[in-house]
């Protein structure tokens, strides 16, 4: 195997994807010249999982083979990373080899950490505790919702960043919608535990929701941060953030988001901040000591929600910059915050939240994303999956 590559990409998920895409269209002398370093063996279209979870979707539908989507021109090292050697331009294998770079580019994603909150790991997938932020076990999420009665139905926002900040409460949405078709809400009290201080960051889209909480008879109580299971007693013990005083709530069904940090391999390097994320420039994607690093997606310490569509803006902005580079011209392209979140808020309804750095409404549509609509839960379901595969992926949009 060449050890040697002008650009370096480490991560196969959606931003390492779409950036080799993307590098290998605009410049085609880059054949041979990419390398995409990534272990696995499956890549997922997580958006979907939401919709899985609240049975009106199959887990299938988002995995593909990653073989399958390494663009042409691209060369697949099927390994994990160990370690960055920005000052020698080399990245470590798991092996113990190194690969060498002219440019790089971090998209490492991040790691679900079941283990931060006590009980939970042990408890996934069995006792009506499920999550659909695991592949393995989002199929539990709907058979536990399919056949809940009545009781306390629990769901969960944890002190982390997380993959799509709305994720959280769509299933909640969806569950209780089920609960209402099935003719059992009446007997059921939803209770959401969020640790952010309200339901969404944008003004425009939390007034919205809030509407959402009320009309459904939501217990929405926020920061109010998980921090234990005891799965044998159906007891979930939160503590409150501004107090810091813990209380036990008793559950019937829970679906808890788990912590999320950064890759361990990001955060112990050269290039991450002093909170283990990586350290660019918020808006030319740059790294802020090493300027032939580049990173983007849901490793990144960018202000702004952890979300594919996010990426789709970001992976342009890292591919000029870096062609920018390569003709010894200063980056020029900029990222603005953009992010997206399908809130799904019902079977067949979806508020469509676009925004950016300064939390204001950036919306795509000449109608008012505000409200929900049908339109939008099918552009989720049915449209953005099919952009995903054959136009995000393959660089084309």
């Amino acid at each position: 195997m060449d050890n040697s590559f002008k650009i370096v990409i480490v991560g196969g998920g959606s931003g390492g994807i779409t950036v080799a895409s993307r590098l290998l269209r605009k410049m085609h002398s880059l054949a041979g010249e990419v390398a995409i370093v990534d272990p696995a063996t499956k890549h997922y279209y997580q958006p979907l999982w939401t919709l899985v979870g609240g049975g009106a979707s199959k887990k299938e539908q988002s995995e593909r083979e990653m073989a399958s989507l390494i663009p042409q021109g691209a060369t697949w090292i099927q390994q994990g990373v160990t370690h960055f050697y920005p000052d020698t331009n080399q990245i470590q294998l798991a092996d113990g080899s190194f690969v060498s770079y002219e440019y790089l580019v971090v998209s490492a994603g991040l790691e679900i950490n079941w283990g931060a909150i006590k009980g939970l790991e042990e408890a996934l997938g069995t006792k009506n505790v499920c999550s659909n932020y695991s592949y393995q076990h989002v199929d539990y999420t709907w058979e536990t919702i399919r056949n809940f009665k009545s009781g306390t139905a629990l769901f969960t926002h944890p002190a982390s960043p997380v993959k799509c900040g709305g994720a959280p409460q769509k299933i909640m949405y969806l569950a209780d919608d089920y609960f209402n078709k099935s003719g059992v809400r009446h007997n059921i009290d939803i209770i959401f535990g969020s640790a952010n201080p309200a339901i969404f960051d944008v003004a425009k889209y939390r007034s919205a929701l809030e509407k959402v909480i009320e009309r459904k008879n939501i217990d929405a109580r926020f920061c109010y941060n998980l921090i234990e299971i005891k799965a044998d007693e159906k007891m979930a013990i939160f503590e409150d953030l501004n107090t810091g005083e813990k209380e036990e709530v008793h559950y019937d069904m829970i679906h808890v988001t788990p912590y999320m940090s950064p890759p361990k391999f990001v955060a112990k390097s050269p290039l991450a901040d002093g909170t283990g994320w990586l350290e660019v420039d918020i808006h030319t994607l740059q790294h802020k000591k090493y300027e032939n690093v580049f990173g983007l997606g849901d490793n990144a310490n960018l202000p702004t929600s952890k979300t594919g569509a996010a990426i789709r803006k970001q992976a342009p902005v890292v591919v000029e910059n870096i062609l920018a580079c390569m003709r010894n011209q200063l980056p020029k392209s900029m990222y603005d915050g953009y992010t997206s979140c399908p809130i799904v808020t019902g079977y067949n309804k979806l508020i469509l939240a676009e925004f950016d750095y300064s939390k204001e409404p950036v919306e795509s549509l000449p109608i008012d994303q505000g409200m929900e609509r049908t339109s939008m839960y099918i552009l989720k379901k049915d449209l953005l999956p099919i952009m995903y595969w054959n136009g995000m992926l393959k660089g084309t949009m």
